[in-house]
């Protein structure tokens, strides 16, 4: 095969596969509306996802590593922002993208300012 003949032949195998991969989520839409599965995720998933969130931060707040020392003013910080990620779920109409978003950002400042 040539040089050229090859580059088409990968450029052309690139771009099926590419269009497959960007198809396929709309092809599977239509079950997916129809799913009692999705339907479950689709309210259970934010609170998870927020749940796992705060665990990971409030865990590596207090540094629960092996002879590490707990620092209690990351501790306050990362209970601020917790607080702040739940008053603006319940508060912000149930954004969970806002609420991480909010969140987030409380610990941020808090961390690098206070």
């Amino acid at each position: 095969m040539t040089d050229a003949a090859y580059l088409v032949a990968v450029a052309v195998v690139a771009g099926a596969v590419t269009f497959a991969l960007r198809a396929l989520p709309f092809a599977l839409l239509r079950p997916l509306r129809e799913s009692v599965l999705a339907a479950r995720l689709a309210v259970w998933m934010p609170a998870g996802v927020l749940t796992i969130l705060a665990v990971v931060m409030l865990l590596d707040a207090a540094a629960l590593a092996p002879g590490a020392p707990v620092d209690p003013r990351r501790v306050a910080h990362a209970l601020i922002a917790a607080v702040v990620t739940v008053a603006v779920h319940l508060l912000g109409g149930r954004r969970t993208l806002l609420s991480i978003a909010a969140g987030t950002l409380a610990y941020v400042l808090l961390v690098n300012l206070a």
